[in-house]
């Protein structure tokens, strides 16, 4: 398969968004920890959906890889914290390759361009946070990301079944 084509910020038209949430449905029902726990349906994921997108483009920055074709294989946010004294750094958000295209090296390359669009945005740090019992934090050091604090219980995955929130930074 052909390497994504990266676009910062696309128009988001009516179909760029079904894709999207189409792709975050998938990912969710995939396993993948995006924000729900699975079975989901795009009912279920339309609302954070449209308040995502909505702060898109600004103050949020939406990064989408598209095959030749058109269709999002992956995508993330960059986070605008909001409060001018944390406007060096973005929250990346919502990181996701399409479940057809997981182990082909996709999500490095989503992460490589979200660095690359911090620099053009001026940006000196990247933070996210991942769900622990995931084993994504591995990814993200093996990225560069260094692990800066967890906090115990602060995900309920489900009655009984808690996840620490894993705090990684990235110098740009």
């Amino acid at each position: 398969m052909a390497e994504p084509r990266f676009v910062l910020d696309p128009e988001l038209t009516p179909a760029l968004t079904g894709d999207l949430l189409d792709c975050w449905v998938e990912v969710t029902n995939a396993g993948g920890a995006v924000g729900f726990t699975p079975p989901v349906t795009r009912a279920d994921v339309e609302e954070t959906a449209a308040a995502t997108f909505a702060a898109c483009p600004e103050p949020d920055h939406l990064l989408a890889g598209f095959d030749p074709e058109g269709r999002v294989v992956c995508w993330l946010v960059l986070n605008h914290p909001r409060v001018s004294l944390y406007s060096h750094w973005r929250r990346v958000l919502r990181v996701m390759v399409r479940p057809a295209y997981q182990g082909l090296g996709h999500g490095t390359r989503l992460m490589r361009a979200a660095e690359d669009a911090g620099r053009r945005l001026g940006v000196e740090a990247l933070h996210l946070t991942v769900r622990g019992g995931t084993g994504t934090e591995g990814f993200y050091a093996r990225l560069g990301y260094a692990e800066v604090g967890r906090i115990p219980n602060a995900i309920r995955v489900a009655p009984g079944d808690d996840r620490e929130e894993i705090y990684m930074v990235r110098s740009l």
